[in-house]
């Protein structure tokens, strides 16, 4: 078994490469999608979270209403650190289970956004960190979510930023151009890593 971390910045193109690494035959362990599922079914975190955050958070339903959340905790790094301080605990129960599953996976990708802030990359063997350009990434975003661009670059400065990113890769997928070429990246690099572990 071996473990990629894989991040970038939002709207880098992260969740396409991931879908490459499974179609590849990884199995992809989505922080996002565990985040989601968190904050949709575990009662006691919609209750720590509402705590933090203020009961205005939660919809009808008494689930949590992710738009208004995501409102407060990218207005500014410390709310989003809240959340996190939160949630990845929580979280981090869930992917080890998900890893314990899969043992018998040669090659598992943890596709997660805040990989280094949330200290996942210690999870991994290798860390490969999705490159594109910012106005690229605006426009998939704006595309995908339909957010402003002051939006968007206000959720970019509540990340790392993607040049310390890339000093702690240890390889880099450039998703600048097509997807032709991002996809024989990706070929390559499940090839590289495949060698590797047969050679264990």
């Amino acid at each position: 078994m071996f473990i990629i971390g894989l991040t970038g910045g939002i709207g880098s193109g992260k969740t396409t490469i991931a879908g490459m690494f499974k179609d590849l035959g990884a199995k992809v362990i989505d922080a996002d999608a565990i985040t989601r599922d968190i904050l949709t079914h575990d009662g006691k975190c919609i209750k720590k979270v509402a705590k933090a955050f203020g009961h205005g958070i939660l919809a009808s339903s008494k689930e949590i209403n992710r738009s208004v959340l995501a409102n407060i905790v990218f207005q500014d790094p410390r709310e989003l650190k809240k959340l996190t301080d939160i949630l990845y605990p929580i979280g981090l129960k869930e992917v080890k289970k998900q890893i314990a599953k899969a043992k018998k996976t040669k090659l598992i990708v943890l596709d997660v956004p805040l990989l280094f802030e949330s200290g996942w990359d210690k999870l991994a063997d290798v860390i490969i960190v999705v490159q594109s350009t910012q106005h690229i990434q605006i426009q998939r975003m704006q595309k995908r979510t339909g957010l402003s661009k002051a939006d968007i670059l206000r959720r970019m400065r509540c990340q790392m930023p993607i040049k310390e990113k890339l000093q702690r890769a240890d390889i880099v997928i450039d998703n600048r151009k097509t997807f032709n070429q991002t996809d024989a990246q990706v070929r390559a690099i499940v090839h590289r890593l495949y060698q590797r572990i047969n050679s264990k």
